[in-house]
């Protein structure tokens, strides 16, 4: 995948298809897009940073979500270090209590809306 759609050699950890642009963006206007992971490489980070599967597992749904709602790490420093935050900022979100919180998640993905993709 990450070579016939992103035109990159060798694996990647996720990869985000977002559907609020290009010639189909109208046909489901209320669709993020769709976040593809590699289980196989999720595994493998988990592994080598010593975390848990199900841990890197959401880093990388987080990641995903955040470049279907415009941040971008890939073109600046001030873009990654935004999405860095962003990121940091959703986790410690999601391990308080081990769920979401519906009045702050909202509020913590909403980000610039740029073309772009992991």
């Amino acid at each position: 995948m990450n070579r016939a759609y992103l035109n990159r050699e060798g694996p990647t950890n996720v990869i985000a298809f977002p559907m609020q642009e290009g010639r189909f963006a109208d046909l489901s206007p209320h669709l993020l897009g769709d976040v593809v992971i590699s289980v196989d490489t999720a595994w493998r980070e988990a592994r080598a940073a010593g975390l848990e599967p199900e841990e890197r597992l959401t880093q990388l749904v987080v990641h995903g979500l955040l470049h279907l709602c415009g941040y971008d790490h890939e073109q600046d420093a001030a873009g990654a270090r935004r999405m860095a935050a962003k990121s940091r900022l959703l986790m410690a979100t999601l391990k308080a209590d081990g769920r979401p919180h519906p009045r702050r998640a909202p509020a913590a993905v909403r980000g610039p809306r740029k073309t772009g993709r992991s």
